[in-house]
């Protein structure tokens, strides 16, 4: 039973780096059947101050979250979508193209408001719609107006990966 869980965990990690290596995928966008499509990255939220704007924090960490994880979602806007991105476009270029990754996503279980500029994300990746780790535990952070990936979770799924080293900037991460 050991060897099964531990097979799978390494599958799970595996499905991990196809989802890092998802970053450039040249592909046309297209929806899986179990990702919701990705809604516009473009429009910024604000820090919630209320109520309402935490339901409305919470749908945007939601959408960034699903899209950076999203097999069809270019390098720039994954950049965009990391906390300190521009540290890791490298690396996301780097790990795009590989065979798992045209069918990796995301699926947000929940979020949860830490503070203002803070949230709790647990989430399941996916490879072809079937979850290969489950239940993980990540961190969004409001940058700059916009709510992203927060990079102790990125750089958590590059250490589960077994990418050595780590890029310099999962060090400075805390």
């Amino acid at each position: 039973m050991k060897s099964i869980r531990h097979t799978a965990a390494v599958l799970g990690a595996c499905a991990v780096a196809a989802l890092v290596a998802a970053c450039g995928s040249s592909s046309p966008p297209s929806s899986s059947s179990t990702t919701p499509p990705s809604t516009s990255t473009s429009s910024p939220v604000t820090s919630p101050t209320s109520s309402s704007a935490s339901g409305s924090a919470e749908a945007q960490i939601k959408a960034n979250w699903t899209s950076f994880f999203a097999a069809s979602t270019p390098v720039p806007t994954r950049v965009k979508l990391l906390q300190d991105g521009s540290e890791f476009e490298s690396i996301l270029k780097s790990q795009s193209g590989h065979g798992l990754a045209a069918t990796a996503s995301a699926k947000v279980l929940s979020v949860g408001m830490v503070s203002s500029s803070q949230a709790l994300v647990k989430y399941d990746i996916l490879v072809a719609g079937v979850t290969a780790l489950g239940d993980q535990s990540g961190a969004a952070v409001l940058q700059n107006g916009t709510w992203k990936v927060g990079v102790q979770s990125f750089c958590g799924l590059l250490h589960l990966e077994g990418l050595k080293p780590l890029p310099a900037a999962c060090s400075s991460s805390g």
